[in-house]
């Protein structure tokens, strides 16, 4: 699928455009619990993603994938640290980084008594898509994604194959270069799961650069150029799947992963 270009808006050019497109440089988020004092959720992580590239945040449930990634799309404001997509900071840029930015998640809501287009015009316009190709893109989308049928039913009648269609549809609907999907494929069955992996592959091979949460081996494995670890909110390796064998010794990644999180503990 070749995705139009979505326009030189002035506000929407990153200044540093040589830069990663992301970057997080010491990444903390802070809750405070009136019972059990402060919960540090994120502790200080750091790592960058060029373009072209899938990579992995590997860990556990609750081990702080998914708050890392609710601050890179400026729904949770950072404690403290940096990051920045596109050049453009989250905690005070959030609306440039939301131009540059999709992001996927089960809870990411779709809007019921929307149709299908309404749904894609409606993401494509917020999210900054020039005005005079919204019709083109969301026909686009909804040939590639094969919504044809289904393109003036509402939302909430649709199959649970069809929403998840839609909501990825709605992710990339505004073109971003950079795509966050945590945990997508949770609750899938394999060949929705296998259809998924399809299209992520595609995206990458359009330059887009993709941050992908799951705490599935395989999928991690087949998919990422890149893994890091991520375990209590921390980072504990980095690097290719070649690389993480060659470090630990071990072949299968699930060994490698109990491995580095029996050193940290």
């Amino acid at each position: 699928m070749t995705f139009p270009d979505p326009g030189s808006k002035a506000e929407s050019v990153s200044p540093l455009a040589s830069a990663p497109p992301v970057r997080v440089q010491g990444l903390r988020k802070v809750y405070q619990d009136e019972g059990r004092g402060p919960l540090e959720a994120v502790r200080g992580i750091s790592f960058e993603c060029t373009q072209g590239e899938i990579f992995g945040l590997l860990g556990s449930n609750g081990a702080g994938k998914t708050t890392t990634l609710k601050m890179l799309a400026t729904l949770l404001p950072p404690t403290s640290g940096n990051a920045y997509i596109c050049d453009f900071d989250v905690a005070r840029q959030a609306h440039q980084v939301r131009q540059k930015l999709g992001f996927y998640s089960s809870s990411t809501g779709l809007y019921p008594r929307l149709s299908v287009l309404e749904t894609l015009e409606f993401f494509a316009r917020i999210n900054g898509y020039p005005k005079d190709q919204v019709t083109a893109r969301v026909q686009e989308l909804v040939d590639h994604f094969r919504l044809g049928e289904y393109r003036h039913v509402r939302v909430e009648r649709l199959s649970s194959g069809n929403k998840q269609k839609v909501s990825i549809a709605r992710t990339v609907a505004h073109d971003p270069p950079v795509l966050i999907f945590d945990e997508p494929t949770v609750g899938l069955d394999v060949l929705a799961a296998l259809d998924f992996q399809t299209s992520l592959e595609k995206l990458r091979l359009q330059g887009k650069t993709i941050i992908l949460s799951t705490h599935i081996m395989s999928e991690a494995e087949k998919l990422c150029d890149r893994i890091a670890i991520v375990d209590a909110g921390q980072i504990l390796a980095c690097a290719t799947l070649e690389e993480l064998r060659a470090v630990t010794g071990l072949h299968y990644l699930e060994d490698i992963f109990v491995h580095y999180l029996k050193k940290a503990r």
